[in-house]
């Protein structure tokens, strides 16, 4: 059974910083392809960014680049979301999720379909 758990959220100001983890059980995230999206409310969910963990390939929406770094750490199984200089518009529940079969790497980018997702976890910032 997959299970992806989501850790890291909370609250801050404009400018701030705040690193998310997302821990995987029963998927292996090496070679694979995995990604965070959010979700405001009333906003359809997005995608943030995507890795190909195989080769360390990242796709990131322009909202974020420049802000946000994505990173794995194999050893760990967990994949991490480095995000600085934070908005109000990043205000959002931020999801971690993961392909079926990420092993494909042209398959990988953020309009990637995935199978597996994450309970979320709540990212604010006020203004």
């Amino acid at each position: 059974q997959v299970q992806l758990v989501e850790s890291g959220g909370g609250s801050v100001q404009t400018g701030g910083s705040l690193r998310l983890s997302c821990a995987a059980s029963g998927y292996s995230i090496s070679s694979n392809c995995m990604g965070w999206f959010r979700q405001a409310p009333g906003k359809e969910r997005e995608a943030v960014v995507v890795i190909y963990t195989g080769k360390g390939d990242t796709y990131y929406d322009d909202s974020v680049r420049g802000r946000f770094t994505i990173s794995q750490e194999n050893a760990k199984n967990t994949v991490s979301l480095q995000m600085n200089n934070l908005k109000p518009e990043d205000t959002a529940m931020y999801y971690c999720a993961a392909r079926r079969d990420g092993s494909i790497r042209s398959f990988c980018g953020l309009h990637a379909a995935f199978a597996y997702w994450g309970q979320g976890t709540q990212v604010t910032v006020s203004s």
